[in-house]
C-alpha cells in the first residue's frame, strides 16, 4: 500500500512537472527580425519589451535574413515577425506564404524606398539629376544588394542619369534608402520626387503571426493587431538610440519607460 502511494505521488509529481514545464514552453515567445535594418530592430525590440513587462511572456528574438524570417513564422519556428513591407517590398514573399501566416495589419504606415537628399539641396526630382551637379553624379546605397539598390540601378537608366554611379558605402551625400530610418531623426532630409515610379508608392511595415499564435497568446496577437508607430519621429527615437551606441534592449526599455501612455493605448495596460 505504501509503494502504491508512493508510485501515485510520484506520478503526480512528473506531471505536475510536466504541466509545468508545458506552460513555461507556452509563455516563450519566438521573433524574428532582420538585424541589418534599423526599423526592424527597433520596432521588434520595443515590441518585445512591451509583451514581456506587460503581457508577461519571455520573448526569444531571432536575427535571421529576410526569407528565413517568412519561412519562420509560415512553418511556426517563429511565433511572428514586426517586418514585412507589403505589398511591393515582400509581394514574393507573401504570395508564397500568405496561407500559412496570419497579418495583423500595419505596425508603421508611409514606408517608402527612393533618393534622399538634405531639404536644403535644390534638386526637387529624380529628373533634376540631369543638370544638378550638387553631388558630383555619385549615389551612396546604405544596404548592398538590397531592393533599393536595384531599383536606383533601374532608375539610373530609366531618368537617363548618365554617368551616375551607385556606391555601397555609409558616407554622406545622396542616399538610396527608406523610411522609417534613423537619419530622418538625425537630420533634414527628404526624397527627391520620382514622377516615373520606379521606387513604387507608400507601403506599410506589417506585423505577421504564425497561424498557432492566436490559440497560444491571444493577448499578444491583441496587442499586435494595436501596437502601430504614430510616425517615423516617434520610432525614430528609439533608432536614433540604438545608431548612437544604446544596445537595442536598452532603447527600447528607456522608450517604454518614457512613454507609458502609448503602451497603455496598445495593451490596456
Amino acid at each position: 500500500m505504501k509503494m502504491r502511494r508512493l508510485l501515485g505521488a510520484g506520478a503526480a509529481l512528473v506531471l505536475a512537472i510536466s504541466s509545468t514545464l508545458a506552460s513555461a514552453e507556452n509563455k516563450t515567445l519566438s521573433i524574428g527580425y532582420v538585424d541589418g535594418w534599423s526599423d526592424s530592430v527597433a520596432t521588434t525590440h520595443v515590441a518585445a519589451e512591451v509583451i514581456q513587462q506587460k503581457l508577461g511572456y519571455d520573448v526569444k528574438l531571432q536575427a535571421v535574413a529576410t526569407g528565413i524570417m517568412w519561412q519562420g513564422v509560415a512553418t511556426g519556428k517563429l511565433d511572428a515577425m514586426l517586418s514585412a513591407w507589403l505589398p511591393v517590398t515582400h509581394g514574393d514573399y507573401w504570395t508564397k506564404n500568405k496561407d500559412q501566416v496570419v497579418d495583423y495589419g500595419p505596425n508603421f504606415k508611409d514606408a517608402k524606398i527612393g533618393l534622399i537628399v538634405p531639404e536644403y539641396v535644390k534638386a526637387k526630382s529624380l529628373e533634376d539629376l540631369k543638370t544638378d551637379d550638387s553631388f558630383k553624379k555619385r549615389i551612396v546605397g546604405i544596404d548592398a544588394g538590397s531592393g533599393v539598390m536595384l531599383k536606383t540601378e533601374q532608375a539610373i537608366k530609366d531618368y537617363d542619369l548618365t554617368g551616375y554611379q551607385l556606391k555601397a558605402s555609409s558616407g554622406a551625400g545622396m542616399i538610396a534608402g527608406w523610411v522609417p530610418h534613423w537619419m530622418f531623426a538625425k537630420w533634414k532630409l527628404r526624397f527627391l520626387e520620382d514622377p516615373k515610379g520606379v521606387y513604387g508608392a507608400a507601403e506599410t511595415v506589417n506585423s505577421i503571426g504564425s497561424k498557432g499564435l492566436e490559440a497560444k497568446a491571444p493577448e499578444v496577437v491583441a496587442f499586435l493587431k494595436k501596437f502601430q508607430w504614430a510616425s517615423k519621429d516617434e520610432i525614430g527615437e528609439v533608432m536614433l538610440a540604438i545608431q548612437e551606441g544604446a544596445k537595442p534592449e536598452a532603447a527600447a526599455k528607456d522608450w517604454v519607460a518614457k512613454h507609458p501612455d502609448r503602451v497603455k493605448e496598445w495593451t490596456g495596460k
